[in-house]
């Protein structure tokens, strides 16, 4: 494998190219390099602009399709991001929701052990499991990882992502690198419920959702709980760096079977910060008196996710090793994401 950016021989596949990171990974891929895209997924309204590229080919399919998963692993590069990966799914859907994260990709795996390419499978910062407040840097090597107890539905999600890092680590003649994201935002993030999806988006399309409806932003829990949030670009950034990385005929060892947090350790906030944020962002959007906006709303976990919810408090990710072996760190401020998030999504679910 030579990903080198010019050689026009080379095709990387997309699991889940449709997506909100996928789409920006396809559009990265067609822009700064010169390879072909071999892309699956069941939706693909986010890029309707690309479906016509000479250098793309799509298929409506997913990991559950044995014949799909054997034309992925033909490619050197597989790229999965597919995953069932909301909050209200987990609760409510956990057989599927594990299907979706670790019997799928766990066949994929197999099939990339066996052809030899180079598996980058997205997992979540949810692997670090129930943290408390003051949990401090997680580290990817090294931090407990604690869940909560079976009854907490929850942890269906956290849990079959951390089986599949398990086995993709454990599986003999893979070549396989594990990406941990830390709370991505950016343009084409999740849906808004009623009009391109159902049951309650993640947090920041949450919010937006309701800011647009004019009504009170949800605070779970109090929005006590405190994540950072990472620019999509950011993201894609990072899979340059690790593309660079792996390519030539040195290949760097330090990028293979290796697990990487990627997040921006300075964009903590809480929800409830997050929530005044968005409200001033938003009201500068629209130049209206941030005073004509409802107040935000305490609910609680229980009430509005259902049985079973349980949360972790804090998620600060350790992000020295992507330095350290990559040369990468997010860089993109909280002010910067929020407000090219919400602009778009006002912008989108306006018309």
């Amino acid at each position: 494998m030579n990903p080198r950016f010019d050689d026009r021989s080379f095709t990387v596949a997309i699991v889940g190219c449709g997506g909100f990171i996928g789409s920006h990974l396809l559009d990265a891929v067609l822009c700064r390099t010169k390879w072909r895209v071999f892309g699956v997924d069941l939706d693909f309204y986010r890029i309707q602009h690309r479906l016509n590229d000479e250098r793309c080919e799509f298929v409506c399919a997913d990991l559950a399709d044995p014949e799909t998963v054997a034309r992925l692993a033909r490619f050197p590069v597989v790229v999965n991001l597919a995953a069932i990966c909301t909050p209200s799914r987990y609760m409510g859907e956990a057989p599927a929701v594990i299907r979706s994260n670790y019997d799928h990709p766990a066949a994929l795996a197999d099939a990339c052990a066996k052809s030899g390419s180079w598996l980058i499978h997205f997992s979540t910062s949810e692997v670090y499991g129930r943290t408390g407040a003051d949990s401090g840097v997680l580290d990817e090597d090294s931090t407990p990882l604690v869940f909560g107890p079976v009854t907490a539905s929850r942890w269906s999600y956290a849990t079959a992502k951390l089986l599949t890092e398990r086995y993709i680590a454990g599986l003999s003649g893979l070549k396989w690198t594990v990406v941990r994201p830390f709370n991505f935002v950016g343009p084409y993030m999740d849906y808004m419920p009623g009009v391109d999806g159902e049951g309650i988006p993640r947090v920041l399309a949450n919010f937006s959702t309701a800011l647009l409806r004019g009504e009170p932003l949800k605070l779970v829990n109090g929005g006590k709980a405190k994540r950072c949030f990472t620019s999509v670009h950011d993201a894609i950034d990072f899979l340059f760096a690790l593309f660079d990385a792996g390519s030539g005929t040195a290949q760097n060892a330090g990028v293979f079977s290796q697990v990487f947090n990627v997040g921006n350790a300075d964009n903590e906030l809480s929800i409830a910060e997050l929530a005044q944020k968005m409200r001033q962002i938003y009201a500068e959007i629209r130049g209206v008196d941030i005073a004509t906006l409802p107040e935000p709303q305490v609910v609680a976990g229980e009430e509005y996710y259902g049985t079973g919810y349980d949360d972790s408090m804090r998620r600060l990710p350790g992000v020295e090793k992507a330095e350290r072996l990559l040369g990468f760190r997010a860089s993109t401020p909280i002010d910067v994401c929020l407000r090219e998030s919400l602009t778009w999504f006002v912008k989108h679910y306006s018309v």
